[in-house]
């Protein structure tokens, strides 16, 4: 029978070698293998070894609120190179995470790649797949014609490169072969098989480790728990112990950022709603409403971090908690996803699932609308959501976003119209802007496009950006408003505040003076439709 080691944090360390190709299975703080990660700096430290790694990140390892991750091992000769979807982030305020300063400095090469892409790759290095062929990323920073990815200067372009198939282009990106695979779970047997009782989502560990395995590599498990071999239900099983040759125990890893373990978001237990917070009544709440009239009673809608993560707050204020299924890129399926540090995972979840298989949904656009935030917008629909300059560590990166934005029938981008300090009040049902944000958010040019608006005109998308005072649409003519908000002047307030001519509906709507008032609207959806051949069925 497989029985893999039971091994300290320091003593894995010493499985990983110079010049390997590390992937980690981690969500910021959820389900982060901080331990091994901080053995790895430790036997860098007293050592000097292993030296110039490649570390592969899906969606981020580690945050800035406790849970170091990535910052283990942000040492220049031990990192050499990451590829990940997501990194630590933060507020502009705090110290950028060390991983992030080596970025800025050339420090160590830097690829930022959709993550559903990146949980791909490792199922295409897992069966000996030479990449990924995808239309994910096509006319975005990922795509080669514009920076391939590449976070500084250092970095040189490798990875994806255009490819045209049937007449159509694609993007091809190479797979990635690990090593080395980190992974977390709840609890280990003693033969090695792993569950995730109190994990929010399992992520991406089964794929890693199948990568890792299947190519001669090591994979390494940090648990809470050990079991007695065998004493562990089959059907709960994730990861077989065949793929695991090393367990390191960590009796205190954290479930999530700041969250020793609530049952509720691992499907332990329901908690009721009323346990919610309010969400306090301000501009971002307004904007989270008129954005939550956009859905339908029974759709699928996906949710991105930010104001548009308001919205299930909002719908539970309104009694319609149940109205819509959310899937978010974690893993969640259902229940009211959370807010702030916690974004990604959801309470009472109607099921959880391997994140590497929700991107399946997300990229092949099983679901009717995704709710996202933006940082810039520009005058073709350009969204910019990942690129910050000078303050890059308050935006995560590109994430899930590319997977999800390349197939939604319908998008919304939720956010402020300006940006900096500004004192924007609400009287009386109307918006009340005594003192303007300095920057606009509608510029000419993004700094760098995480959503191509061009794409999205070409395959039909419907595309809205919902702000606090005006409600825009992507038309083939232009950038359109078709609603301001009560107390707003057009053309003060909205038209000259863009760096590039706004077009303006005939038919120019007043958003709903509802939105504005601190009570519950009383929202109703509208059902969504049957599907048609159901509807046949029972015609």
């Amino acid at each position: 029978m497989h029985t893999p080691r039971v091994l300290t944090a320091r003593q894995a360390a010493d499985l990983v070698h110079d010049g390997d190709i590390v992937t980690v299975s981690s969500s910021s703080g959820l389900g982060c293998p901080d331990a091994v990660l901080a053995g790895l700096g430790q036997r860098y430290e007293e050592t000097r070894s292993p030296k110039n790694l490649t570390s592969i990140h899906p969606i981020a390892a580690g945050d800035m609120w406790g849970i170091k991750g990535i910052d283990h091992i942000a040492r220049p000769g031990l990192l050499s190179r990451v590829v990940a979807g997501s990194y630590p982030s933060g507020p502009s305020s705090a110290e950028p995470p060390r991983i992030w300063q080596m970025i800025e400095n050339n420090e160590i090469e830097a690829y930022n790649f959709p993550s559903g892409v990146l949980y791909q790759l490792h199922r295409a290095a897992a069966a000996k797949q030479p990449g990924v062929l995808s239309k994910v990323g096509l006319d975005t920073f990922v795509d080669p014609r514009i920076s391939a990815g590449r976070m500084n200067t250092v970095t040189p372009d490798a990875f994806v490169r255009v490819h045209e198939l049937d007449g159509q282009e694609w993007l091809f990106y190479d797979a990635l072969v690990p090593n080395v695979a980190i992974i977390r779970a709840t609890t280990a047997d003693t033969h090695g098989n792993l569950t995730f009782e109190e994990e929010a989502s399992p992520l991406g560990a089964l794929d890693l480790a199948y990568a890792a395995h299947n190519n001669g590599g090591v994979v390494i498990a940090q648990v809470k728990y050990l079991a007695e071999g065998g004493s562990l239900s089959p059907q709960a099983v994730q990861v077989p112990g065949i793929l695991v040759d090393a367990l390191v125990l960590a009796p205190d890893q954290l479930q999530t950022t700041q969250t020793e373990y609530d049952p509720a978001i691992s499907g332990g237990m329901r908690r009721p709603l009323s346990t919610l917070e309010p969400v306090p009544f301000t501009l971002e709440k307004i904007m989270a409403r008129r954005a939550a009239a956009e859905l339908q009673s029974g759709e699928i809608a996906n949710l991105g971090f930010g104001v548009s993560a308001l919205v299930p707050h909002v719908l539970v204020e309104e009694g319609l908690a149940d109205a819509v299924s959310w899937v978010i890129e974690q893993g969640p399926v259902g229940g009211v996803p959370l807010l702030d540090f916690v974004f990604g995972v959801a309470q009472n979840p109607d099921a959880i699932m391997q994140s590497s298989d929700q991107f399946t949904l997300l990229q092949g656009g099983g679901f009717e609308h995704s709710l996202l935030s933006f940082l810039e917008i520009d005058q073709h629909g350009n969204v910019n959501v990942h690129s910050l300059p000078k303050r890059r560590h308050v935006t995560a990166g590109v994430g899930g976003f590319a997977d999800i934005t390349s197939a939604a029938p319908s998008i919304v981008f939720v956010g402020s119209f300006t940006a900096g300090r500004r004192d924007i009040g609400i009287e009386n049902g109307a918006l009340q802007i005594r003192a303007d944000g300095p920057h606009t958010k509608f510029v000419k040019e993004v700094d760098s496009p995480t959503f191509s608006g061009k794409r999205a005109l070409a395959t039909g998308q419907k595309v809205l950006y919902v702000t606090e005072r005006a409600v825009l649409e992507l038309r083939p003519e232009g950038l359109t408003v078709i609603e301001i908000a009560p107390g707003v002047d057009l053309q003060r307030d909205v038209l000259d505040k863009s760096e590039f001519e706004l077009r303006v509906d005939p038919n120019l709507k007043t958003m709903a003076a509802e939105l504005f008032r601190p009570q519950p609207q009383n929202l109703t959806l509208a059902p969504l439709p049957e599907h048609p051949r159901v509807q046949a069925v029972w015609a």
